[in-house]
């Protein structure tokens, strides 16, 4: 048996009411509408929770993920993995989309406190035990792909072509494209807490070094350092000492965040 589940995320054409008159013809068929555009993360989350198979396939409805590719999800699946994540080997974008999105990729997995395969998006096939897991988070703010991989059990990458869209303007802007991006990199990575604390040393070794190098001017060649040197490294040594602040807090934040 099959279910096939369409979120509509608060579109605002005729979607709903097409996906409404095909719920009524085949019961096979599920639609969830949303009172208004929450986003894709939110949209895939609200599938999931009405979702009952022993196997679930997330799916974008425009026809960039081919329905060709599933039956060797399946076969996959059956084989006895958990998960099985669609690679995305060749983007038929553009050239700044396409870059950008493995330059994001990339950048994920370097600073990511878990292991987030490359090129991978939500196209995926989970066992109930996935979703189950998944389901019972509690996040609100969700970064589908990095949560996945944060699960563990058994999982797979299938490497296909992503096509262009089958039809129709896609209304993920870039600007939602980098929400989603910082989402990622915020969620999985303490690196931009620790990155303060860092440049707050930084910044207070240089009014160090700036002092020292003053005093001993002063001391051996009794040269007084203009005023505002003073101020200078005033400035610096207290910008140092606030930067460094902020990255303890924000350490103590991650751990608060991360428990």
């Amino acid at each position: 048996d099959y279910e096939l589940i369409f979120v509509d995320d608060g579109s605002r054409d005729k979607s709903a009411d097409i996906l409404q008159k095909l719920a009524n013809k085949d019961p096979h068929v599920v639609v969830i509408q949303l009172g208004r555009n929450f986003g894709h993360q939110v949209a895939i989350s609200a599938g999931l929770d009405f979702s009952s198979g022993k196997g679930v396939i997330i799916m974008d409805a425009d026809l960039q993920d081919p329905p060709e590719v599933l039956p060797e999800f399946i076969e996959k699946w059956r084989e006895g993995h958990d998960i099985v994540y669609a690679i995305r080997t060749n983007r038929k974008e553009g050239w700044f989309k396409r870059n950008s999105y493995a330059f994001f990729y990339r950048i994920l997995q370097r600073i990511a406190a878990i292991q987030i395969p490359l090129d991978a998006g939500d196209f995926c096939l989970m066992d109930r035990k996935a979703v189950e897991i998944l389901t019972h988070m509690p996040e609100r703010n969700r970064f589908m792909r990095g949560i996945r991989s944060w699960i563990g059990l058994d999982q797979v990458g299938l490497a296909y072509d992503r096509d262009s869209r089958y039809a129709g303007q896609p209304k993920f802007t870039y600007s939602k494209l980098i929400y989603l991006a910082l989402d990622g990199l915020v969620s999985f990575s303490f690196l931009p807490l620790r990155l303060i604390s860092i440049v707050g040393f930084m910044v207070s070794f240089v009014s160090i070094i700036l002092a020292f190098s003053y005093a001993i001017q002063r001391i051996t060649k009794g040269l007084n350092p203009p005023g505002f040197a003073t101020i200078v490294v005033s400035i610096f040594f207290l910008a140092g000492m606030q930067l460094i602040t902020l990255g303890v807090i924000g350490e103590y934040v991650g751990r608060i965040f991360e428990e």
